[in-house]
């Protein structure tokens, strides 16, 4: 639509040229005489060209506007077009009068030229859908009846069918597990930010990233049955209710159309009434009717979310839908997921108990251990012994022992780390209390042993971004409530939002749950943004009045969302809400330059000081929109938030 808009715009502006050259009004106007024979039937061609070509899309636009009964910008353009394209035409072939070829080929040109800026500014349309089905693997190992795995399509899978998982793969399908034990990423899936040990009867999830056990499992679901199935149903659906928002600009189009239409009317029928010349008459009323339609308003919302639209990306922040954005001025509620949102969605060391040996001698032997593993627990340790500048020693004879933890040799001598769970079928002695806090706290506790001593112990949580406390604070402090939604469980949810200071807390929340959050607090009378970057984000974020994506989460967020933060940073929020209001003052004051001169403009045009000898001309109509366009460009450019 961009390269289609981009093409009209100059095509339409090359024939707009001589058509201007040619009109008898514009060279009166300039003060010169062009005219020879045939050129009024030349005229007339090159803006039937420039009304079919370049006015397309408004007449399309309007006929979309008009079946659903909502007249906007297309519909208020397409009248102006066609009211001095139709009234031309009749004065060159049915009665005299004076003809607004002029005025057809400037509004066109002018009024593309605003689109087309406009939609180069803004991003494609969403694309949540696609992005959602290509987190499915295509192909899942199916075990035959002999025990040997052969690769099928997920397509074709059907209930009963056994599937084998290796470790670091996706999930291809819903199932539940027969043989084998894992430790299972769901945290895009579910937003639980711990990874779920799984064991034989448990269920497993599609799209979710298993870790580092093979895992058998009977295919239980499939179709419109499954979890990804259910959640793209989701988005559909929140997609379709989501309340048609109208822009700013429409609502002023809308309100112009009524205004063009009965002015229009009432002077034609005033005039019939008082003189009785339909010629008089009419060209009043299609005078009335295009000065209806500024050219400035092509103009005075294009130019300012280009403007917001370039400032919103130097900061971070990529506009999808411009509606949603426009509307972010009247946001008062905004819920935020808790994993990769306010928090980084990494573990990262909190606490570091030693028994007898020094703390770092305990994390090196951790990170000698765990540097080995994929695990997100592992990947947490590593990152905090590079921190420290420890040295990473070889531990040889690693063994991986799923579900419980790892043992290996670390110079010659053999550890363990294991899971709390690990601990006590060992019959080794552990703080019960110590580690009951620690979970309360969010964090996962591992234990690092010598053979059957206990060496000490580390404590790792999902790390909360430095920048969640000041944003939550800042929405606070400009009348806006935050909400903590997440698929995570009670304990972690409750003390993140503690630290936080956010008093609405909702936890192990599943995704249909969210986007039914979401609609309780909107019967309420609010209106919500909603703040995520994983897949069980995606329906609350369609269903939100502004869907916000965090950067660093899955494309599926990112695809449904009406605004991305690029840098993953909650403050953006802030900043998001403040450009949206700052930007809407901004419209405000261009449509009021953009609208202001018909106040002068329509009484004249419709003759009301005629009798005293004051009339508006044509000529003196293009002066007052010429500068009225020149003012919204100029206050377009001062937009700041």
């Amino acid at each position: 639509m961009v390269a289609d808009f981009r093409r009209r715009f100059f095509f339409s502006l090359i024939l707009m040229v001589p058509i201007l050259a040619l009109s008898p009004m514009i060279q009166m106007f300039l003060g010169i005489n062009w005219r020879f024979s045939g050129d009024l039937y030349i005229l007339f061609g090159l803006s039937t060209i420039l009304f079919f070509y370049g006015g397309w899309p408004f007449i399309k636009g309007s006929i979309d506007e008009l079946a659903e009964k909502s007249p906007a910008m297309m519909t208020l353009i397409t009248l102006a077009i066609v009211v001095a394209y139709v009234y031309s035409s009749l004065t060159l072939f049915a009665f005299e009068g004076s003809d607004f070829f002029w005025e057809l080929a400037t509004l066109i040109v002018v009024m593309l030229l605003g689109h087309w800026i406009e939609m180069r500014s803004v991003i494609g349309a969403s694309r949540a859908l696609d992005e959602l089905i290509k987190l499915m693997p295509e192909e899942a190992h199916v075990i035959g009846e002999n025990g040997e795995t052969v690769d099928r399509p997920v397509s074709s899978l059907e209930k009963g069918d056994r599937i084998l998982v290796k470790p670091g793969e996706k999930i291809p399908i819903d199932g539940e597990i027969f043989e084998g034990r894992s430790s299972v990423n769901e945290a895009m899936i579910t937003g639980e930010s711990n990874p779920v040990d799984k064991a034989p009867g448990d269920p497993i999830i599609g799209g979710s990233i298993n870790g580092e056990g093979v895992l058998k499992f009977d295919v239980n679901k499939t179709g419109d049955e499954t979890f990804i199935s259910q959640v793209i149903k989701l988005v559909r659906e929140a997609q379709q209710s989501k309340s048609k928002t109208q822009r700013l600009a429409d609502v002023a189009a809308k309100w112009l159309f009524y205004i063009a239409i009965s002015a229009g009317t009432i002077t034609f029928i005033i005039w019939m009434i008082s003189n009785g010349d339909p010629g008089f008459a009419m060209e009043r009323a299609v005078t009335v009717v295009i000065i209806s339609c500024p050219h400035a308003l092509g103009l005075a919302i294009p130019l300012v979310t280009a403007m917001s639209t370039g400032i919103g990306a130097k900061q971070g922040l990529l506009i999808r839908s411009r509606a949603a954005f426009e509307n972010a001025r009247k946001i008062d509620t905004v819920i935020f997921d808790k994993t990769g949102t306010l928090t980084e969605g990494q573990f990262g060391v909190m606490d570091i108990t030693a028994i007898g040996i020094s703390e770092n001698e305990l994390l090196e032997i951790a990170y000698a251990l765990e540097s080995n593993s994929e695990h997100p627990i592992a990947q947490g340790i590593v990152k905090e012994g590079k921190k420290r500048g420890i040295e990473l020693k070889p531990a040889t004879d690693y063994q991986n022992l799923t579900g419980q933890g790892l043992k290996a040799k670390v110079d010659g001598q053999e550890f363990f780390i294991g899971s709390p769970g690990f601990m006590r079928s060992q019959k080794i002695s552990i703080d019960e209390a110590l580690l009951e806090k620690s979970s309360a706290e969010g964090k996962t506790v591992i234990y690092i042993l010598s053979e059957q001593t206990l060496l000490g112990f580390i404590a790792l949580s999902d790390i909360i971004r430095d920048s969640s406390r000041p944003a939550i604070d800042a929405l606070r402090t400009m009348g806006i409530e935050s909400y903590l939604v997440t698929g995570d469980n009670q304990r972690a949810a409750a003390h993140v939002a503690n630290q936080l200071g956010i008093e609405h807390v909702f936890a192990e929340v599943l995704p249909d749950e969210k986007a039914i959050k979401v609609d309780d607090i909107q019967k309420s009378g609010k209106k919500v943004a909603m703040t995520g970057d994983g897949v069980n984000d995606a329906p609350a974020l369609a269903k939100a009045d502004l869907g916000i994506a965090i950067g660093a989460g899955t494309d599926v967020a990112i695809e449904t969302a009406d605004v991305v933060l690029v840098k993953s940073n909650p403050q953006d929020v802030v900043s998001l809400i403040r450009l949206s209001r700052a930007t809407y003052r901004k419209m405000i004051q261009n449509l009021i330059w953009a609208t202001a001169y018909n106040v002068v403009a329509l009484p004249l045009a419709a003759g009301i000081l005629y009798n005293q000898g004051v009339v508006i001309t044509p000529a003196l109509g293009a002066v007052l929109m010429s500068m009225s366009t020149i003012i919204v460009a100029i206050n377009a450019r001062l937009i700041r938030n």
